[in-house]
């Protein structure tokens, strides 16, 4: 009888034991823990992160942190941490945290387009991942790399098409100019080499007059008929004479790239810059900006035309008066003379 009574007891007392182990569990791994309103919520775990740096991401983001940090000790991920940019969904337990955070890095899209110059692609990108600026800039203007693939510091823009890609966000600055790199080679398919070919110009030379192109207009409609006008230019072996190389020739001899000019002065035409499509003939040693697709396109895709000038539309602003003739683009260009005399843009 004795010995039924404490077998009863130890009975009992196991059942406890289970109750509280099971409760234990389920509260530990199983019960919802998040403390956010939103379906879900990121954390970004940077490259050789410690436990403390993904902790003080979940804190705010989870209603018992001590429960996840005994948890993350049993299943040993406080000590083997994965970098990358993971999900939080609504309602997760802690077991489920764990199994996102530790193996399902989700991959980001980011996206670039419009920059004057390589420093600032590398800034915009360095808000979009891990890698900062000066990294990148590094990885981008390596000479090794750039002489290996047929590029010079000049045209080191020239590689990056505008458009979002999706990257993972810890991508390294190396594993980004890389990915670029794909993804230029990708965009100069069959088509676009052909007819860059039937133009005798490299893809190179395509995004450098594209970024003329693009800074003469921003109506994608009237691209093709701009860039007919410079390419009638280089088969008569005209110069350019493009604006826009001016105004980046005097910003880069001046080292101020902040600075707006929205005349071009005479003076300006004097600046000795092999950009200065004025003072120098041909194409300019690399990209003045990076051009969109639709100027890259409208570049292999040229209007065929007897242009050889343009200018401002002062009655159809955003557009230009064309003329097939000197004399004719000289009254065109008196007109715009006037307009914009009259608006007092002196510079």
């Amino acid at each position: 009888m004795y010995i039924k009574k404490i077998l009863v007891a130890i009975a009992i007392i196991g059942l406890a034991v289970a109750a509280y182990f099971a409760y234990y569990i389920y509260g530990a791994m199983l019960k919802p823990n998040t403390a956010f309103n939103n379906e879900e919520a990121y954390i970004y775990v940077p490259t050789n992160a410690k436990y403390a740096d993904v902790r003080e991401q979940l804190v705010p983001l989870l209603k018992d942190i001590d429960k996840f940090d005994a948890l993350a000790d049993q299943k040993k991920y406080s000590t083997n941490i994965k970098a990358g940019r993971f999900v939080i969904k609504k309602d997760m337990s802690n077991n489920d945290i764990i199994n996102s955070i530790r193996s399902k890095n989700i991959p980001l899209k980011i996206a670039f387009n419009n920059q004057e110059r390589i420093e600032d692609l590398a800034g915009r990108i360095a808000f979009q991942i891990e890698a900062d600026s000066l990294s990148l800039l590094k990885s981008m203007m390596n000479p090794e790399f750039l002489n290996k693939n047929g590029f010079s510091k000049e045209t080191a823009l020239a590689m990056y098409i505008p458009n979002s890609y999706e990257v993972y966000w810890n991508t390294s600055a190396n594993g980004f100019r890389d990915k670029m790199l794909k993804e230029y080679n990708r965009f100069w398919n069959k088509s676009r080499l052909a007819k860059a070919e039937k133009l005798n110009l490299s893809p190179i030379d395509v995004i450098a007059l594209a970024a003329i192109v693009h800074k003469e207009t921003a109506k994608v409609d009237e691209r093709p008929r701009v860039a007919g006008v410079y390419l009638n230019r280089i088969r008569k072996g005209m110069p350019l004479q493009a604006d826009p190389t001016v105004i980046y020739a005097v910003k880069k001899e001046s080292g101020d790239f902040n600075r707006v000019i929205k005349r071009v002065l005479y003076k300006d035409l004097e600046t000795d810059s092999k950009y200065n499509t004025y003072k120098y003939g041909g194409i300019p040693p690399g990209p003045i900006f990076m051009p969109d697709v639709s100027a890259i396109d409208a570049v292999l895709n040229e209007e065929k035309h007897n242009y050889y000038y343009f200018v401002a539309n002062v009655k159809n602003f955003g557009y230009h008066k064309f003329a097939k003739t000197l004399s004719q683009h000289n009254a065109n260009r008196q007109e715009y003379v006037r307009w914009i005399n009259k608006q007092g843009v002196n510079r």
